[in-house]
């Protein structure tokens, strides 16, 4: 008989003890459920992704070009980064990940999408901060320094006022929202995830560096509440050269 419940990993991180759980709930259906803690905080669940693939579906299809280079930002569970690898103008994906044990899991295959995004050579994890490489003057890829990118996909905090780590609360401002802006190409997209319904302030914000701003909701069944909840993602388009 299946264990319903396993912890599969468990290590201390700069932001407090992180673990990768897989849990069988029968009710609703044969399939593990994998889900991420940080501390005594839940942090995703593989139950529901559709808004982390939507971010890599709705980012994209407003991202021009061909041999696409890109961004995601936070790798969790890797669906985004899985769904950005389905689009075929891909050329190259660089998925930052500031925890190491996350990255860990996926090289072990311990995560659903692990062994495909390991196989996949257009997909490169790189450990560090999102937020201190989105300055321009480290940047995304260690192997190009100056590298611009055709997209960069966001999904890390919970919302751009409700922060993993209130040192990422910097990071939401015109200034540094225009200094991460440079590493896009002209016309180039930056698309971001959250947890809460657009907010018009933070929409404001994005308008007063891109040049075209929109959102989108994303809406998904929750079968432990038995009703229908959504996400957001922002798409923002960087000035034509």
């Amino acid at each position: 008989m299946a264990r319903l419940f396993a912890e599969l990993d468990s290590q201390p991180t700069h932001l407090g003890e992180i673990s990768l759980r897989r849990r069988l709930i029968p009710t609703l259906g044969d399939d593990y459920i994998y889900e991420v803690k940080l501390g005594d905080e839940f942090l995703m669940s593989s139950l529901f992704v559709d808004a982390e693939v939507a971010l890599a579906d709705l980012g994209l299809a407003a991202t021009p070009g061909q041999q696409l280079k890109v961004v995601v930002g936070g790798l969790g569970l890797g669906y985004t980064a899985q769904a950005a690898l389905k689009d075929p103008r891909i050329a190259r994906l660089l998925v930052v990940e500031a925890l190491a044990p996350v990255i860990d899991w996926h090289k072990k295959a311990l995560v659903p999408v692990g062994e495909a995004l390991n196989n996949d050579t257009r997909c490169h994890y790189i450990l560090g901060s999102f937020f201190e490489l989105a300055k321009p003057e480290l940047g995304f890829d260690p192997d190009t320094p100056g590298a611009l990118f055709d997209a960069i996909l966001l999904d890390i905090d919970h919302s751009p006022s409700e922060f993993l780590n209130s040192e990422n609360a910097g990071f939401y401002t015109g200034d540094n929202l225009r200094a991460m802006a440079q590493q896009i190409k002209p016309g180039g997209v930056f698309a971001m995830w959250s947890q809460n319904p657009p907010d018009a302030q933070f929409i404001a914000l994005l308008e007063s560096v891109f040049a075209k701003v929109t959102s989108e909701l994303v809406s998904f069944y929750n079968p432990f509440a038995q009703v229908e909840a959504s996400n957001s993602v922002y798409i923002a388009h960087t000035h034509q050269s």
